[in-house]
């Protein structure tokens, strides 16, 4: 029987509570209307038989009574809660209700977005704001104007998720997700995260919110068989509890394994059994939003903790949450906004003007104070919410920093944070405990526990098997690849932290026009036929669009070898070989500009640059040639032309220097020439190309203009000599283009019979081929470093190469052509050029100046040309020189007569030679003395006199 007092006890607190109610919302006696408090009806929409919806059905009565303690205002917030229970009708059926019946101007919920995405049509329709913690992608605030998203949506978490994958260089990821719009709405943002971050999502796990243990069984056999380690798992509390309970059960929740959990699943952690968390979960890695600790949060907590257990008695110890938190700070911001709009009356609904035939949508009508209202909240914000800085901009929540936390005994522990300006804090996580009680980070794939081996593909082909061959037991079948490629490969494997096992599969290379070649080879990786492919296979930017390589192994390149000539010492026209024919003609042309510029200068001031038409043309031919043995012997009077001559002697004194050099050598030294020196000669001549059988170098001849009608493929070393020794004309070809490595393999075995000639085109060299985004391939490559620099390869190159040093010829020698090319001199002809064109000029501008009045004139432009060019034609009068030379050659003849006065017979024969010379009276002048003549041709006498008579 109920105690009489308890039962008083309870009328008594109801009576109270009546007439508190009563206060609130009745006019208060003797004011008027403008005075009296106004009551907004807000609907709650929530799942009230879920942990999450008691959580925020507390914080929101939390809320409301904070902000009627703190605000004194005449404006009342009474919540009218739904319960949608777990279910979308219910959902739509409750705010129907609280639009028709309650008219409410605002609703905060449903929680969840499949229920959301319903309500929101409805607040639009009747133009009611919907403040939903729905996080789905799929609802969108710029296509509803009603809308407020009050929670994170799910893609704000997938950069942070992708910077923990980044941060331990896991290259494949595993996302498990739900079958639910809700779960399929986050892959697509977390695939392009993982994409900006190099990361590939190998496989994805839909599971059913039905599923039974049966089927989650089947599909963690099936993710355990793939290589992948790294699972990203979003799934509602209630079905990752299953999950990971089948996890621990298959076998993947132990060392070696990786998991990372959304905030759908972090956010709520408590809500999850304790015993799943312990048996099943331990050393998983979440996300979630940050909350930074206060003394407002730290009261609230207390004050929630108490008010909860007063709410629900019955239920188990439950933490206050992120989604309690933003409930709290949503409905504290509709208050602020209610009251900031709400000073006068607010107003009821607008019921539609017509009674007939209406539903029960129809009937809701229309929100006169909900679009006043939406405006208010769609940019708001709450500088010290509990959960933090709550901005709302444009209808949606803004992002806060992630924080990570480590799963550990019955809860988790924080290890770091994540922002979208610095990324993970302190550049790395702290210390993890990972499944199994490891402390080290996961690798993030292994050889699948089926035991199935890596598929290798292994080219076939009939020749040059020191690189790679295939033997094929007769009895086992089994497939053991040899040669320098395959003992490359598996001491690489072997050098490898982890256990690799193989299966070798031979490609054949066939020797039909139609057969495959080694793009088919690789394209088999790409097609998922073979998991990696060995061999002598080059790096190319084609073949890398389809897979991954390591990193070469060999030094790799392009170039031919051609059959040495014979010796070039019996060619007549050997003595043109050192300079080739540009260089040649540049140096003709150059003679001929320097003798044009020379006489140009010097036509009106030197005689010997004057006369007849024909004699002024052989001068400017024959002044710059005779330089080139230095033969000249006009004599130059302008400084320009001086200057000139002085520049354009010291290039010829190069250019001769050089041509003798070159040809020495040709004609001393006895080399290796080759039948060419430049693939491009090939194409001139018509000459047949070699190249290795399924070899990329056809493309690469075609490419340098090649006739695809020239090819000829071979096989071995011995169908390269023989094709050589033959030639074009003989059915053979005039050169080998291949790489690197083979030539000098046959170089090696033929080096004296044959040479190498440049240019080398540069490849990659060979690598291991693996499909895109193999976490193998750092790891190959790593091993790779490590085998080329030890010893073992120098060991497997004289394996199977012998030494190298036996042909010196061969080793590392590109011939190229001897002949002198104009590159060597460009220098040398640009500073001539400009040096020449440079007193040109100078003379030109000095020409105008000084015939400037023939400028000035008023003829025509033709008349003022042939006019210039008469006066250029002219002999220039240089008088005031012609008198100081008259005075020296006086002088100097005086000086001659009296040096020879003891000499009589030779003054005599001096005058009686020359009738022109005349002696000095002692007043100036020379007098002609009858019977003088010049002494005979190379006397010292008649040089002096023929000097004196030029220099006048």
């Amino acid at each position: 029987m109920q105690n009489p007092r308890c039962h008083f006890l309870i009328l008594l607190i109801q009576l109270v509570s009546i007439i508190s109610f009563c206060q609130y919302i009745m006019p208060i006696s003797g004011e008027d209307e403008t005075n009296a408090v106004k009551q907004v009806d807000v609907g709650i929409i929530l799942d009230m038989e879920t942990t999450v919806a008691k959580v925020m059905h507390t914080c929101i009565l939390l809320a409301l009574e904070d902000y009627h303690a703190a605000n004194r205002s005449a404006i009342r917030i009474v919540p009218h809660f739904r319960d949608s229970k777990i279910d979308d009708v219910e959902a739509a059926s409750a705010a129907i209700y609280l639009l028709k019946d309650v008219q409410v101007h605002a609703i905060f919920g449903p929680q969840m977005s499949t229920q959301t995405d319903f309500v929101i049509d409805i607040g639009n329709r009747v133009k009611v704001p919907i403040i939903s913690p729905a996080t789905s992608l799929s609802l969108s605030v710029k296509e509803n104007p009603y809308f407020i998203r009050a929670a994170l949506p799910s893609s704000c978490q997938t950069k942070a998720i992708a910077a923990i994958v980044k941060n331990y260089e896991w290259r494949e990821v595993v996302i498990i997700y739900e079958d639910s719009p809700y779960g399929a709405g986050i892959v697509p943002y977390l695939t392009d995260a993982l994409l900006e971050t190099s990361t590939l999502v190998s496989y994805r796990s839909v599971i059913s919110p039905s599923a039974n243990d049966d089927q989650i069984l089947r599909e963690l056999h099936k993710m355990n068989t793939m290589q992948t380690r790294v699972f990203v798992v979003h799934l509602l509390p209630s079905l990752a509890s299953r999950f990971f309970l089948k996890a621990k059960e298959a076998g993947m929740m132990r060392k070696g394994y990786a998991w990372i959990i959304t905030d759908v699943l972090t956010s709520v952690l408590d809500s999850v059994d304790p015993s799943v968390i312990e048996s099943s979960m331990q050393g998983v890695l979440g996300v979630k939003p940050y909350v930074p600790r206060s003394n407002e949060l730290n009261n609230f907590t207390k004050r929630w903790r108490k008010r909860f257990r007063q709410e629900y008695p019955d239920m188990d110890t439950v933490e206050l949450n992120v989604f309690g938190l933003w409930a709290y700070d949503s409905i504290t911001a509709l208050a602020k906004a209610v009251e900031k709009v709400g000073t006068t009356a607010i107003p009821k609904f607008k019921k539609p003007n017509t009674r007939e035939n209406l539903t029960d949508l129809d009937a809701l009508g229309t929100s006169e104070f909900g679009f006043v209202l939406i405006d208010s909240m769609q940019n708001i914000m709450l500088k010290t919410g509990l959960s933090g800085e709550f901005r709302i901009i444009n209808g949606e929540l803004q992002p806060s920093p992630y924080q990570i936390v480590n799963i550990i005994g019955k809860g988790e522990r924080s290890v770091g944070f994540w922002t979208e300006k610095d990324g993970i804090s302190h550049k790395q996580l702290g210390t993890i405990i990972w499944p199994g009680g490891s402390t080290i980070f996961p690798r993030g794939w292994e050889i699948p526990t089926s035991g199935k081996k890596l598929k290798v593909g292994v080219p076939v082909k009939g020749g040059l098997e020191q690189y790679i061959k295939v033997e094929i037991d007769s009895k086992t079948q089994a497939v053991t690849p040899t040669g320098f490629c395959a003992d490359v490969f598996n001491e690489v494997i072997q050098s490898m932290p982890y256990a690799v096992p193989c299966e070798f599969i031979p490609f054949p290379i066939a020797d039909n026009p139609t057969s495959q070649d080694y793009d088919d080879l690789v394209t088999k990786i790409h097609s998922q036929e073979y998991d990696a492919v060995v061999g002598d296979v080059t790096i190319l930017a084609s073949r890398s669009k389809y897979v991954d390589f390591t990193l070469p192994f060999t030094e790799s390149g392009i170039s031919a070898v051609v059959p040495v000539r014979d010796d070039e010492r019996k060619n007549s026209w050997i003595f043109l070989k050192p300079l080739k024919s540009e260089l040649w003609v540049t140096t003709g042309a150059f003679f001929v500009f320097i003798g044009f510029v020379v006489w140009v200068l010097e036509h009106r001031v030197n005689k010997d640059f004057r006369g007849p038409k024909r004699k002024q043309v052989g001068m400017v031919f024959w002044f710059s040639f005779s330089t080139l043995v230095f033969a000249h012997k006009e004599r130059v009077t302008s400084n320009l032309t001086r200057f000139v001559v002085i520049v354009w002697a010291f290039v010829v004194l190069v250019l001769t220097s050089s041509y003798t050099a070159s040809l020495t050598s040709m004609l001393t030294v006895q080399q290796l020439q080759p039948t060419i020196t430049d693939l491009n000669d090939l194409i001139k001549n018509g000459e047949y190309v070699g190249y290795q059988k399924g070899s990329f170098v056809e493309d690469i001849l075609k490419r340098m203009k090649f006739e695809s009608s020239k090819f000829r493929n071979y096989s071995t070393l011995e169908d390269y000599n023989d094709a050589l020794s033959r030639g074009s004309k003989n059915g053979g070809v005039g050169a080998i283009v291949d790489e690197l490595p083979y030539l000098r393999l046959f170089l090696n075995k033929y080096c004296r019979k044959y040479v190498m000639v440049g240019p080398t085109y540069k490849t990659a060299g060979f690598g291991f081929a693996f499909p895109k985004g193999s976490p193998l391939v750092p790891d190959v490559s790593r091993a790779v470093l490590k085998v080329i620099e030890g010893e073992f390869m120098n060991n497997i190159i004289q394996k199977w190469f012998g030494n190298e040093t036996d042909c010196p010829e061969k080793n590392g020698m590109f011939i190229t052509s001897d002949s002198l090319t104009l590159d060597s001199f460009k220098g040398l002809f640009l500073i001539a050029g400009v040096s020449a064109g440079s007193a040109l000029l100078t003379f030109l501008l000095i020409f105008l100046h000084q015939n400037r009045e023939i400028l000035a004139t008023d003829d025509s432009i033709w008349q003022k040309l042939s006019a210039l060019a008469k006066v250029f034609d002219e002999a220039k009068d240089n008088s005031n020189v012609k008198s100081e030379k008259h005075e020296a050659n006086e002088s100097q003849t005086a000086t001659q007569f009296s040096a020879t006065a003891a000499y009589p017979d030779t003054l005599l024969n001096l005058a009686s030679q020359s009738p022109e010379i005349r002696i000095s009276d002692g007043r100036g002048a020379f007098h002609a003395h009858e019977g003088f003549s010049t002494p005979e041709p190379g006397t010292p006498a008649h040089e002096t006199i023929t000097e004196a008579n030029e220099e006048r």
